[in-house]
């Protein structure tokens, strides 16, 4: 079964399968809707989950010659990814709602799907491959370890965002583009002639636009057609300087994240930055960028491969640009009162910030990851 998101690298993802002889079905989920006034191009939205994504994974699925069956999954999807994010932002948090989307939806289904529908496998167009324990491409024995493994292509390695899926699930799935660039998958996709060869890249989120202030503004929309009450907890605050003295106002701390620096409506004499957001008091944080340093964080709704112990030295990344840092992981530290892990970086990293994900590699290998629950500012 190949998950179809009617974008190039699952369609290249299905060409090779059946190229190589294997009774193909696609499926498609169906996530999200646009508002009306988005469809009409000038909306601000990417391409991730349009409207028109479900026709062209299935007039790939005709030009090959394999079934496709859409599945509606837009009532998950909105329980488990859009009202977390809401109430991430709300909360003073960046959310990372891609990585929420494959653990609690896209993968959790697709699975449960091709169970039903008799398939052994399921494909993917992910930039990511699946290692045996020694490092080597695919599967091996029943009981030969298996790690998510970084793509081939770098810059387009989405490993970051499948972190947290569980070993019984890589040994049933397949990336048929893990090996290749993306260089290499769009010439072949024109090559082939399959429909939308040349459409643009999924640039955003399916329910948040791509204008200035989009996920904030996204955000609160959403709050706002969800519930009163939750409306009620966008309110204006504080802009403070590092000695706590207001310099401005806001009109939600939603409108703020870690590391941000233009469109704080304040000037100083030198570059300001979002150091801190405090939901409890409603109050904006702004210093220097060396207050942006962390010397470590510790991590929430962790997840760690059964074949590595802990302490651990590994490569940390704390956001999807992020290219990582050395650090030693630790057991220890508490994140809502659950037991969490902690990370202790070599050298104080830039920007860790609340509710991001933060994966832990061990070579091309990822072996873990979870939610940022707190950071340690570095002494500078």
């Amino acid at each position: 079964m190949v998950a179809m998101s009617g974008g190039v690298d699952s369609a290249v993802a299905a060409a090779r399968l059946h190229d190589e002889g294997f009774e193909v079905v696609g499926v498609t989920l169906h996530l999200w809707d646009y508002p009306e006034e988005a469809r009409g191009g000038d909306g601000g939205h990417g391409r991730c989950c349009a409207p028109e994504d479900q026709y062209d994974a299935r007039r790939t699925a005709d030009a090959l010659g394999f079934p496709h069956y859409t599945f509606d999954r837009r009532a998950l999807f909105a329980e488990t990814v859009v009202a977390p994010f809401v109430d991430a932002y709300l909360a003073g948090e960046t959310p990372s709602p891609c990585t929420t989307c494959n653990r609690g939806v896209k993968l959790r289904e697709l699975f449960a799907l091709a169970d039903r529908l008799g398939a052994r496998h399921v494909a993917t167009g992910h930039y990511a491959r699946v290692l045996r324990g020694d490092g080597t491409r695919g599967g091996g024995h029943d009981d030969e370890a298996l790690f998510l493994g970084r793509g081939r292509d770098l810059a387009k390695d989405q490993s970051y965002f499948l972190y947290a899926t569980p070993e019984a699930q890589l040994a049933r799935l397949v990336f048929p583009v893990g090996e290749s660039t993306k260089a290499e998958v769009r010439a072949e996709a024109v090559t082939r002639g399959l429909p939308g060869a040349t459409k643009g890249e999924s640039q955003e989120l399916c329910f948040v636009g791509t204008k200035p202030h989009a996920y904030a503004g996204g955000g609160e929309a959403r709050a706002g057609r969800a519930d009163g009450a939750v409306t009620a907890r966008v309110r204006p605050g504080a802009i403070v300087d590092a000695e706590g003295r207001e310099v401005g106002r806001h009109d939600g701390i939603h409108h703020f994240t870690v590391g941000q620096r233009k469109g704080l409506g304040v000037s100083g004499g030198r570059p300001l930055y979002v150091t801190r957001v405090d939901a409890a008091t409603g109050r904006v944080h702004l210093g220097g960028e060396g207050a942006l340093l962390s010397s470590s964080a510790t991590i929430g709704d962790a997840v760690l491969s059964p074949r590595f112990e802990l302490p651990r030295r590994l490569r940390v990344r704390v956001r999807y640009r992020h290219e990582g840092a050395a650090a030693e992981v630790v057991t220890g530290g508490s994140a809502d009162g659950i037991g969490a892990l902690e990370v202790r970086f070599d050298e104080p990293v830039r920007a860790v910030t609340r509710g991001q994900v933060a994966v832990f590699y061990d070579g091309e290998r990822v072996v873990g990851g979870g939610r940022i629950a707190a950071t340690t500012p570095a002494v500078c």
